[in-house]
């Protein structure tokens, strides 16, 4: 049975961790290894990380050491030279996806090939490392054959939260990341009212201006 490994080394945003986790569950990713620091938000995982293993190493190397206990190739997820397009989906068995800031002579060194995502649109120069996440994770589950999940309605079936382990190799969601959460929601919402106010004085002033121009006439 082949696997899928996400492998998060040097992420700018740690924001995008917890979005990428919640992709990792969906696209059936067997762990998420982080490299260097254990920690990061989980604010955008929806809930999603007591369903994914986690693991931690210090080093890319140490990283590189299991994933091939594990007879895993290491595909790069980056426009470099030699990239193959993901859509040609050229994978052999388990895969690590390698994400994160590049191009590092480190990070190349450990990846046995690359794949990059084609645009065809041409507003942007790359994408989020996100979504470039769930693109390549979809096109190796296509390829795996994983079997889908269950419907129930308009949304895919959730399983029973898996009870809480005594051991945990990452940083579950805390009062920390609730409360940024709740602060992003507060501003999203004062955003919308003050746009909300700046349509009603323009309305107003709208009006008052086409009474004072009837009175002159």
């Amino acid at each position: 049975m082949v696997e899928s490994y996400v492998v998060v080394h040097n992420v700018a945003k740690r924001h995008n961790i917890g979005t990428m986790a919640r992709s990792a569950t969906a696209f059936g990713v067997a762990e998420f290894i982080l490299v260097g620091r254990r920690d990061f938000n989980s604010f955008g995982s929806h809930g999603s990380t007591p369903y994914l293993h986690f693991r931690q190493f210090h080093s890319l190397s140490e990283t590189r050491l299991y994933l091939k206990e594990k007879d895993c190739d290491i595909c790069g997820v980056e426009i470099v030279d030699g990239a193959i397009p993901v859509n040609h989906q050229p994978f052999k068995k388990s895969t690590a996806f390698l994400l994160g800031n590049w191009p590092l002579t480190k990070e190349c060194e450990i990846c046995d090939f690359f794949v990059y995502i084609p645009q065809y649109g041409c507003g942007t120069a790359s994408l989020n490392v996100t979504v470039a996440a769930s693109i390549v994770l979809h096109q190796f589950g296509v390829w795996a054959g994983f079997p889908e999940r269950g419907r129930d309605g308009q949304k895919f079936t959730v399983a029973e939260k898996p009870m809480k382990l005594e051991r945990r190799n990452y940083c579950a969601e805390n009062a920390e990341d609730k409360m940024e959460e709740r602060k992003f929601k507060r501003e999203n919402a004062s955003h919308h009212w003050f746009d909300e106010q700046n349509a009603n004085h323009s309305s107003v002033d709208s009006q008052s201006s086409t009474l004072a121009l009837l009175f002159e006439g």
